[in-house]
């Protein structure tokens, strides 16, 4: 089912095209995160002799840099893991190839139990989840805040249901490496 799955995103053109629109939306976010923070940055040249915690600002809102970077680290390893060996290199030949209805599918599920053998792979997937579950609790507030959807009737809800997503989007991409790596997916 996983296989036919993949094949399926693998093969459809409007899925395709999501994820040529994701990787460019990655790649601006990425450019604009870097923008943002040398223009501050030329700002204030000369750096405060003691930097106060702003009791608005969370510690994630100040760490975004950290933890944009974790997160790329983490997809660069994805990417390594997965997309790379399915678009431009080819699997292990160690990894069966499956037939469906007479085609030749890749077996990505048996590449994913092979990946997530590793603890230290399952580790750095976790800890990437982890990364963006804090960077999307402040991306989904900003966001609203950027489209000028800022009114302290709504600003709760607005970061509850932020919370919310980013735990369960979280929970969800982590859930995969652990549950292979306990064998709970087989």
């Amino acid at each position: 089912m996983f296989n036919k799955a993949a094949h399926f995103m693998g093969t459809n053109i409007l899925i395709r095209t999501a994820e040529i629109v994701l990787f460019a939306g990655l790649l601006i976010h990425i450019i604009d995160g870097l923008l943002l923070y040398f223009q501050n940055r030329k700002a204030r040249p000369v750096k405060y002799v003691k930097e106060k915690s702003s009791t608005s600002s969370k510690w994630y809102s100040r760490s975004m840099a950290l933890l944009g970077t974790l997160i790329l680290l983490f997809l660069i390893v994805h990417l390594a893991h997965f997309w790379v060996k399915t678009r431009i290199t080819e699997l292990d030949t160690s990894t069966p190839v499956m037939m469906n209805e007479g085609h030749e599918l890749e077996n990505l599920f048996s590449e994913m139990v092979l990946v997530f053998q590793s603890p230290l792979i399952v580790v750095i997937y976790v800890l990437g989840c982890i990364s963006l579950a804090w960077h999307l609790i402040h991306g989904f507030k900003s966001a609203f805040q950027t489209f000028g959807l800022n009114h302290k009737r709504y600003n709760g809800l607005i970061s509850m249901t932020g919370i919310a997503f980013s735990i369960l989007v979280s929970l969800v991409f982590a859930a995969m490496p652990v549950s292979m790596y306990l064998g709970w997916i087989k």
